[in-house]
Order: C-alpha cells, then sequence, then structure tokens
C-alpha cells in the first residue's frame, strides 16, 4: 500500500466512524484521568462502533460492542460508587492469580468464539477478532471494576487491532488504535502512581 492509497482511504471513511473514533480518544483520555464523564463519551464510541464493525463484517468485535453499551452503564455506576474522601477514585490491586486466570479466560474464549467465526460465518480475521472480543471483554470487566492491570490487556488487544483494522481498510480507527496503545502505555503508568498515593494515603 502507497501513502496515496492510505490518504484516500482516510479519507473516504464513512463520517460514523469518524465521530467513533473522536469519541473514543476522548474517552480513554478521560479515563486516564479517572474521571466519569468517560463513560458518556464511551457510550457514544462503542454504539457507532457496532455499526461499523458489523458493516465490515467484523461480527466478533460488532457483538462485542453491543455487550459494551450495558458495561458503559455498569461502570458508571461502579465509579460513582466508589470513590475515597476526596472524590479521587478507588483502584483496586489485580492479583496474579487473577491475571493468570484471566489471561486463560482470553486464550479459551477466542479459541472457542474463533472456531465458530471461522466455521459459521463469512467473518475475516476469525480467530485474530476472536481475541480482541474476548480479551477486549476482559479488559473492560476489569476497567468497570477499577482494577490497576486493566491497561496490560488494553496494551496486548491494542496491538492486534491495529493490524486488523489497517488490513480492512478502517484507516482511521487503526490510527486511533495506534494512540490508544500510547495512552494505554500512559495509562498504566498513571494508574500505578495514582494506586501508590492511594495505598500511602489510607
Amino acid at each position: 500500500m502507497t501513502i496515496d492509497e492510505f490518504i484516500a482511504g482516510f479519507l473516504g471513511a464513512s463520517s460514523i466512524e469518524m465521530i467513533a473514533s473522536l469519541a473514543g480518544f476522548i474517552c480513554v483520555l478521560l479515563i486516564i484521568k479517572r474521571s466519569i464523564l468517560s463513560w458518556g463519551f464511551g457510550l457514544v464510541q462503542v454504539t457507532l462502533f457496532a455499526w461499523v464493525f458489523y458493516q465490515s463484517k467484523l461480527y466478533s468485535d460488532a457483538a462485542l460492542h453491543i455487550v459494551y453499551i450495558g458495561l458503559q452503564c455498569y461502570g458508571w455506576w461502579n465509579w460513582q460508587h466508589h470513590k475515597g474522601q476526596q472524590q479521587q477514585l478507588i483502584i483496586e490491586r489485580t492479583s496474579q492469580r487473577q491475571l493468570l486466570a484471566w489471561a486463560c479466560a482470553a486464550v479459551t474464549g477466542t479459541a472457542l468464539l474463533g472456531f465458530v467465526m471461522h466455521s459459521y460465518t463469512d467473518a475475516e480475521f476469525a480467530y485474530a477478532d476472536a481475541f480482541t472480543s474476548c480479551t477486549s471483554l476482559i479488559a473492560q470487566w476489569l476497567l468497570t471494576r477499577r482494577h490497576l492491570f486493566n491497561w496490560l490487556f488494553w496494551i496486548v488487544v491494542d496491538i492486534v487491532a491495529i493490524a486488523i483494522y489497517f488490513n480492512k481498510g478502517l484507516y482511521p480507527t487503526s490510527i486511533l488504535y495506534c494512540t490508544f496503545l500510547v495512552m494505554c502505555c500512559f495509562g498504566q503508568y498513571s494508574w500505578w502512581q495514582q494506586y501508590k498515593k492511594q495505598r500511602t494515603d489510607s
């Protein structure tokens, strides 16, 4: 692919994809800051991306974003009810046993969902798409529960997602996920610093 083809594809992206990408950028930025407003922008993002991914035959991703709609509401409620004395979000430590269990769940889910999508649908990148869907679902659950290391799962998801979306010609989305990757690394650092401060103050 030439740079001209990439630019042409980017400029030809749908307005829905562009709006969803912008909402996603703002959402992650607010999550890093531990702002409850992130869930509002997240709701816009996941609703629009459900349609974008369905149109691109990324059915696992489309289904995932429908589930995300419910998780956005739950995340808002959970964050609202778990704040410290200074209205700072209370961050929970993720144990090594929990990390291993969730990683095994991601691998198992990928194998099962990937098989179904590969065998019974016309989905493209069936197993890679299944991996991002299953791992994203775990990462999103950990995020709603305020777990410190939700960012590690997001980082892995972003790396795989960038390759999928670029190959599908979803250029604004692939650029968004490149940005997400950098932001997630910073998010992990920011949350770790806040967690250490939280323990010192307690």
